[in-house]
């Protein structure tokens, strides 16, 4: 997992190489302005800021090719540890890189940060405000660890992996390969649901609907057994087979765990397979509706 420290130090070094340039060092008196708090800007200032942010830039997509590179390397309970790490790395990054625009451009004193903040404020109050409420939401999701990345969650009408990480917002990868871009303001409003909340395994619920006149006790060992051979299974956490009466059968939920959560619907996939060959062999039945029945329960 790529450290904060070795990031800022990096990001920092690269500004204090930016110095050793005597053109970006010094400013030349004929082409400077110096309109109100702002300090005396001149080409080399210009520049410099230019080149930060290019640096910056640089950094944060290094950062996240690496991470995506390292986390498909690692054994497989590390993988998003070093995938939950980049957030952190890209917020540290944005704040070095605005703390030194604010150093080079802005003349630091009390008097010039109270006009400055109230400007600030009173502009982003009535341009920005959504913007400003994601943002906001988005740091305090990142301190309650509402959502992280490969997280599987479920946020009004959308679920998904969470793929990306970002000051506005997240990208949620659905089951149908779509990205959704959900603003982090969703913490205001909406119910978020989330599966593995940082965990590798994440419980699978599969649903069978079965003939009132089966066999209870088969069906559950069945259901048992397929779980418990399924090759994506974690075997170290609890399987459980639950049941209900419904009005036209027999309703089973066999709960159990992937080793990894992204392997969500291919796991339920291979537990309906293998478990409707074996009711096949054993000529368990599956409820038979009326036509008047379909539609009432479609």
């Amino acid at each position: 997992m790529l450290s904060f420290t070795f990031i800022s130090h990096l990001y920092i070094d690269g500004l204090q190489l930016l110095s050793h340039f005597p053109w970006l060092a010094q400013t030349s008196s004929g082409s400077s302005i110096q309109p109100g708090i702002l300090k005396k800007i001149g080409t080399p200032q210009i520049v410099n800021g230019v080149l930060s942010i290019l640096l910056a830039y640089a950094i944060l997509r290094i950062i996240q090719v690496a991470s995506d590179w390292l986390s498909e390397q690692v054994p497989r309970r590390f993988r998003l540890v070093v995938k939950q790490s980049i957030p952190f790395c890209k917020g540290l990054i944005i704040v070095v890189v605005i703390s030194h625009l604010i150093n080079l451009f802005i003349d630091i004193s009390a008097r010039n940060v109270l006009a400055l903040t109230s400007a600030v404020a009173v502009a982003l109050g009535f341009a920005f405000k959504d913007l400003v409420s994601s943002i906001i939401a988005g740091i305090m999701a990142l301190f309650e660890v509402t959502y992280r990345i490969g997280d599987r969650v479920q946020i009004g009408d959308h679920y998904g992996e969470v793929i990306g990480y970002g000051l506005r917002g997240i990208r949620l990868q659905t089951p149908d390969d779509n990205i959704v871009n959900i603003p982090h303001s969703k913490n205001w409003t909406e119910a978020i649901s989330n599966a593995n909340s940082g965990q590798l395994e994440a419980q699978v619920l599969t649903d069978f609907y079965l003939d009132h006149d089966v066999d209870v006790e088969l069906v559950t060992q069945i259901l048992y057994q397929v779980a418990y051979t399924s090759k994506y299974t974690q075997l170290k956490l609890p399987v459980a087979v639950q049941m209900e009466e419904t009005l036209w059968g027999t309703h089973f939920k066999l709960r159990a765990y992937p080793m990894d959560a992204r392997d969500e619907f291919a796991y339920k996939t291979d537990l309906i397979r293998r478990a409707k060959q074996v009711f096949t062999k054993y000529g368990i039945a599956y409820p038979k509706l009326t036509v008047e029945d379909r539609l009432n329960y479609k």
